[in-house]
């Protein structure tokens, strides 16, 4: 189960710095709270989201990039693992 935390948060965020996109928390009009602008590879977030709702819309738009889990430390794709068996458990 993962936790609502800033240190969660912080390995959402590495995990996309290391896939090469750039992360921005700014205010805007969003209706799903977030934005992502593929060819530039730059993710938007609203700024005003706490802790969990900007966990849950990263967990969102981790599988719509372009991830190569080659280019991934080993934490990042341990924590990428468990993220993705999260979501398998959220289908059952």
């Amino acid at each position: 189960m993962l936790k609502y935390t800033a240190s969660t948060l912080n390995k959402i965020q590495e995990i996309i710095k290391e896939c090469g996109y750039i992360l921005r928390y700014e205010k805007g009009n969003f209706k799903s709270g977030y934005c992502v602008l593929q060819d530039k590879r730059v993710i938007v977030i609203n700024k005003y989201f706490e802790t969990e709702a900007r966990i849950n819309s990263l967990i969102e738009i981790l599988p719509t990039l372009d991830i190569r889990l080659d280019e991934l430390s080993e934490v990042s794709r341990k924590f990428l693992e468990k993220i993705n068996q999260q979501e398998i458990s959220f289908e059952k």
